[in-house]
């Protein structure tokens, strides 16, 4: 039987936990003498590829769109930017026109998951970008 290694990442304030078969390309990538942090961007990486490339009912040109928050049709527009914006104000009408949009439940689930995992990856880009800064600022070297 395959073991399954377990990668816990926090994502905009949310835990979010990762399980990839211990005999995978990726938990190989990530186990061994991999620092955290490293850990952490590879699972980061696996994330994204899996939310982007993985299995799903939705087109991965949807998948795309709602991980970015744009080029979507109404009424999934207004769905996604709110997930991504405004998560608080999800209306059940919300789904409700989405889904009468032609959508099924599982595209939904998975344009949700998109737009959700696509703004906690800009969060986190920002995040490193702005430490990256602050670190790269408090150089010696460093002249402004």
């Amino acid at each position: 039987m395959v073991g399954f290694l377990r990668l816990c990442v926090v994502f905009g304030g949310t835990p979010i936990v990762l399980y990839m078969r211990a005999d995978s390309p990726a938990a190989k990538e990530v186990e061994g003498t991999v620092p955290d942090e490293d850990k952490k961007r590879a699972a980061y990486r696996t994330l994204v590829d899996r939310v982007l490339n993985g299995e799903g009912r939705a087109s991965a040109e949807q998948r795309a769109r709602a991980f970015s928050n744009d080029g979507l049709l109404p009424p999934l527009d207004a769905l996604i930017g709110k997930v991504a914006d405004r998560p608080a104000q999800v209306t059940e009408e919300d789904l409700a026109a989405a889904e009468a949009s032609g959508c099924t439940e599982d595209q939904l689930f998975e344009l949700v998951i998109c737009a959700a995992v696509g703004q906690s990856a800009r969060l986190y880009e920002a995040g490193l970008a702005a430490l990256a800064e602050a670190t790269l600022k408090g150089r010696p070297d460093h002249a402004t």
